[in-house]
């Protein structure tokens, strides 16, 4: 009899630029060098905060770990699409100061036995979506990151984990989005298209924010089914017909990809422990 195909970890996908982000503007409190030389908060935050969510803020135990991080031209392609993607995000050098951790984060995870991975054309967020799609079915997937973009992934298997919010209540579900904006992860992307995000670029309609957005889409309706359900009426919908052609290439930057080859793939098996920042840092000879 052959033997019993292991049931594979749930996995959780880190969207690592997110982290490192988070981990360099807010952590509570500066992290340096014993001879107060080097400035180490990202790196060193990186790993406690990426430890305490394993450790805390789970509802499954001995993850999958796979860290994802955007590749060199990740927004190239949504750029030539619309040059006001992500155009106004501040590019100096302290603004830009988490990427100078970035490869001591990377031979930091390879240390700690985690594969990290990127492609290089692709952001973080659609190798997530791609490894989201292929894996749900088969275990939990959970999502570290403050990203709303990868609300459109939730379902009952795939939650998201932000460190943002309270403890106890950083797994973010589906029902929560619903709760919270009316509309379903499905829709999510109509719903931005709408309303706008600020952060990509994406001014949405003039006039419409998240509540007239959620009422236009109550129901469960497409966004696509919107110009022919009668909805569009008075200066709400004149504008947003006059708008049309934008609104489907913003839901388009904002729709993640599904088709990406990741490399490497995850394995199936538990990652390794992560020990703590510390002993990461100290082993790295950069404490």
């Amino acid at each position: 009899m052959p033997a019993p195909i292991p049931t594979p970890a749930p996995l959780l996908l880190v969207d690592g630029l997110n982290l490192l982000w988070t981990a360099t503007f807010g952590f509570p409190a500066a992290i340096r060098s014993r001879d107060g030389v080097r400035e180490l908060t990202g790196l060193f935050a990186f790993f406690a905060l990426l430890r305490a969510t394993v450790r805390d803020d789970l509802d499954t135990t001995a993850p999958e770990v796979l860290v994802i991080f955007d590749g060199p031209d990740a927004s190239t392609a949504r750029a030539a699409a619309d040059p006001r993607y992500k155009a106004d995000r501040p590019t100096t050098r302290d603004a830009l100061r988490p990427l100078e951790y970035l490869p001591a984060v990377k031979d930091g995870l390879d240390a700690c036995g985690i594969v990290w991975a990127e492609t290089v054309d692709a952001e973080a967020d659609d190798l997530i979506a791609t490894l989201t799609g292929t894996h749900r079915a088969s275990r939990p997937v959970r999502i570290m990151s403050r990203d709303a973009d990868l609300y459109q992934l939730l379902t009952d298997e795939v939650q998201i984990v932000n460190r943002s919010r309270r403890a106890g209540s950083r797994l973010v579900t589906a029902a929560d989005v619903e709760q919270r904006y009316g509309v379903t992860p499905a829709q999510w992307t109509g719903f931005r298209a709408l309303s706008g995000d600020p952060s990509d670029g994406i001014p949405g309609v003039r006039g419409i924010g998240p509540k007239t957005a959620a009422r236009l889409l109550s129901g469960g309706i497409a966004l696509a089914d919107l110009p022919s359900s009668g909805r569009l009426t008075g200066t709400t919908g004149r504008r947003t017909l006059s708008a049309w052609d934008e609104v489907l290439r913003w839901q388009a930057l904002i729709e993640l990809r599904h088709d990406l080859v990741p490399g490497p793939a995850p394995s199936g098996r538990p990652s390794p422990g992560l020990p703590p920042a510390r002993t990461v840092v100290e082993a790295m000879g950069l404490w």
